[in-house]
């Protein structure tokens, strides 16, 4: 995969029929070229007709590892794919924390997607006591390494989201993502985008994304407003 510049939305557990149909068709007015949305499970189909045609790629957030069976509640890769995903979010820090994703689920599922024909967009971050206890490097790269054990990178996007930066106003400064992109970047083949998570907001975008191993983001919040989205893709130079 040649290194492009990505702007990804995560609309996480948020939308209606009626307010995604405005969102997506203020995004489709605009069209801007090397964006997504990763927006929940039934409204994948409202997203792949809306967009479809357009330059705007869609996705999911999460899928199964399990191929198939008896695993109630569960969506399985190959199903997602039918809607025309393009992308799935695989290891968010909420889906670790929140639900007791492991490593080795979050590895298994980044397979699962590129057996499927997707491209896995594969988080990792550090929590704020990690952080404070110098352990970024440690637990990103535990957490990379443990899909790069059994999986090839290649086609794959990383995007670095430190936890503490989530949903909570903080952001990492531009040279505090950079040095853990540069870090990742080590480790990953050399065309692997690397997209920033974390509180990104038009205010703030331009900076994160001039730093030379930031190749775009991975949008929560401000994805859910349209203006907001467009103008943080703008600032990527996408």
């Amino acid at each position: 995969m040649a290194r492009v510049r990505l702007v990804a939305g995560n609309w996480k557990m948020h939308g209606s029929r009626g307010s995604n149909a405005a969102l997506l068709d203020a995004l489709v007015k605009e069209n801007p070229p090397n964006c997504a949305v990763c927006v929940p499970f039934p409204y994948l189909a409202q997203a792949a007709e809306r967009l479809r045609g357009s330059r705007i790629a869609w996705g999911a957030q999460n899928v199964s590892e399990h191929a198939q069976g008896a695993y109630t509640g569960e969506v399985s890769a190959a199903m997602v794919a039918e809607f025309g995903c393009r992308y799935v979010i695989v290891g968010h820090s909420e889906r670790r924390q929140l639900y007791g994703e492991t490593d080795a689920q979050a590895a298994a599922k980044f397979a699962a997607v590129k057996a499927a024909g997707m491209t896995p967009i594969l988080c990792v971050g550090e929590t704020l006591q990690e952080r404070d206890a110098g352990k970024t490097e440690e637990v990103v790269g535990r957490q990379l390494g443990k899909v790069l054990e059994k999986n090839s990178f290649e086609n794959s996007i990383l995007a670095y989201e430190p936890v503490w930066a989530i949903g909570t106003g903080r952001t990492a400064t531009p040279e505090q993502a950079q040095a853990v992109h540069a870090f990742l970047r080590k480790r990953v083949p050399a065309g692997t985008p690397i997209l920033y998570g974390g509180s990104v907001k038009p205010q703030n975008a331009a900076a994160i994304f001039a730093m030379p191993d930031v190749d775009g983001g991975l949008i929560g919040g401000a994805s859910l407003v349209a203006g907001d989205f467009l103008d943080i893709v703008k600032a990527a130079g996408t």
